[in-house]
């Protein structure tokens, strides 16, 4: 070997070195999680206690265990439990090389915020006496707090590290919990489904945090980027897991009672119609008249989303049906035409095609719910839909509150506003809750470019081998690559060759 070669090689090493222990979670991870833990017990020992619900000293012989809340808040929290943790783990698992790191980056990224949500939302919702008083409707909303860090992250798996993933989440959920309260302490709109707060604010965040990771030498795609046979099948079991629990999410955080009835009614609709249309439309724009697994995955989900706004309001249920179809629809010609132009056209990089099942769908969603506000009336929904429409409630000092307290004992004041002034203030909030996730995505995504964030290289990315010990085979799995048709041409000259042989 010549000089030159050796020396080659050796720069060759050294280069593979330094970009190891540039995405070397050995020191990195173990720190940043050492510190989250630190400051975690730090706030939980001094602001957080039990809720009167958990608080023993409070519960005595008079106390009828089954009126505890834990027996309404528990069941909605499993169910969205296992949509967070099951749900999206193995929808995220989609490609090929990258189930490790989908199902569990899911996992760790999803246990850090809800801890964290916990105490964020805490001083915001739960705070009194001094102290986070502490339930599982803390639990319940923290896990919807999650769901819109995990949305986000679908806009840029495969290209962000684990140590990046938890500074996003760390950094998202104080933004997206001032941008709750704010949107309902001061603009105050109805959005039991959370179109607005939940699956906007998910969706421009991770818009504005891909943008600023823009990778230039992906803009026609990865090699990796590609699925298997196994991988699709583990992802459309995430995808049945969201479908079956979705109408718990939609529900959870409803009144008790009719509210909470027609909320599981129109969601199971508007996800029954947006899976049949989902199919048909998969069929008829394939070349080859086929299914294709990538639109069964998520498509079939938008009707979920997008009865969210207007989901426990009388809006009939075959407006739920109709809803389903247009977001769909909406969906489906997102992924096919508007997901390419914003790479190719306007540097977002949306992995998952979170714009079309979350932010497309969550503006047909937040129109629904307006129109349903400004067609609602006493005649429709009769007393109750005060409790509906609280900001719309008579308030304080009004005789016709005290009426409608003789037939609704319990009625809180409200605003008095009219239907036309709530609808406005719903486009308000819409537009406060964009503009506040996209800047927020877009600072964040500033913060996860700074250089010790084990950000992959362009080569790496979607590739489980960068951040895992792989099993054995897991090489063998890029070799699969080669194709029934290749196998045959293959086998073919085999044959010949022997053939040849024999006659020799």
């Amino acid at each position: 070997m010549y000089k030159g070669d050796v020396s080659a090689a050796g720069e060759a090493t050294a280069l593979c070195m330094i970009m190891n222990s540039s995405t070397s979670l050995k020191m990195r991870l173990p720190a940043l999680v050492l510190v989250f833990e630190v400051v975690m017990l730090i706030l939980f020992a001094l602001f957080v206690t039990y809720d009167d619900n958990a608080n023993a000293r409070l519960q005595n012989n008079e106390t009828n265990p089954m009126e505890n809340s834990l027996y309404r808040d528990y069941p909605y929290f499993a169910d969205v439990q296992v949509m967070i943790f099951v749900g999206f783990g193995c929808l995220l698992a989609f490609f090929r090389f990258y189930g490790f790191s989908g199902m569990v980056f899911n996992f760790l990224t999803a246990t850090f915020a809800i801890q964290w949500a916990i105490v964020i939302q805490g001083f915001f919702q739960f705070y009194y006496d001094g102290k986070i008083h502490l339930g599982v409707i803390n639990l319940l909303n923290a896990e919807f707090a999650c769901a819109v860090v995990l949305i986000s992250f679908g806009a840029v798996i495969g290209k962000t590290s684990p140590v990046q993933l938890l500074v996003m989440a760390l950094l998202e959920i104080p933004i997206f919990s001032v941008t709750e309260w704010a949107v309902l302490k001061y603009i105050r709109i109805t959005d039991s489904g959370g179109s607005i707060l939940i699956h906007l604010f998910a969706c421009y965040f991770g818009l504005g945090v891909t943008f600023v990771l823009y990778r230039p030498s992906l803009k026609k795609g990865h090699s990796n980027e590609i699925t298997s046979y196994q991988s699709d099948i583990l992802s459309v079991m995430g995808t049945l897991f969201l479908w079956v629990f979705w109408p718990s999410f939609n529900s959870a955080l409803t009144l008790k009672g009719d509210d909470q009835h027609r909320a599981v009614l129109h969601t199971f609709i508007g996800l029954s119609s947006s899976t049949i249309t989902a199919f048909a439309l998969s069929a008829v724009f394939n070349k080859k008249g086929k299914l294709t697994m990538a639109d069964i995955q998520n498509v079939t989900l938008a009707g979920g989303v997008t009865v969210g706004a207007s989901v426990d309001m009388m809006i009939s249920p075959v407006a739920a049906y109709a809803l389903g179809i247009m977001g769909c629809t909406a969906c489906y010609f997102g992924y096919r035409y508007l997901t390419p132009f914003l790479a190719q056209r306007l540097r977002i990089q949306d992995q998952c095609g979170i714009h079309n099942l979350h932010g497309l769908t969550g503006l047909i969603s937040s129109t629904a719910g307006i129109c349903a506000i400004l067609l609602a009336t006493e005649e429709t929904y009769g007393p109750s839909m005060y409790q509906i429409f609280t900001h719309r409630a008579p308030p304080v000092g009004d005789p016709k509150l005290l009426e409608l307290q003789k037939l609704i004992p319990g009625l809180k004041p409200g605003l008095g506003r009219t239907a036309q002034e709530q609808a406005l203030y719903q486009v308000a909030a819409i537009f406060a809750t964009i503009a506040a996730s996209a800047v927020g995505g877009l600072l964040t995504g500033m913060v996860l470019k700074l250089r010790f964030m084990a950000s992959p290289s362009d080569k790496d990315c979607f590739d489980d081998e960068l951040f895992f010990d792989v099993p054995s085979d897991f090489d063998r799995g890029h070799q699969a690559l080669i194709s029934y048709d290749e196998k045959l041409k293959m086998s073919s000259m085999d044959t010949k060759v022997a053939s040849k042989n024999l006659s020799e």
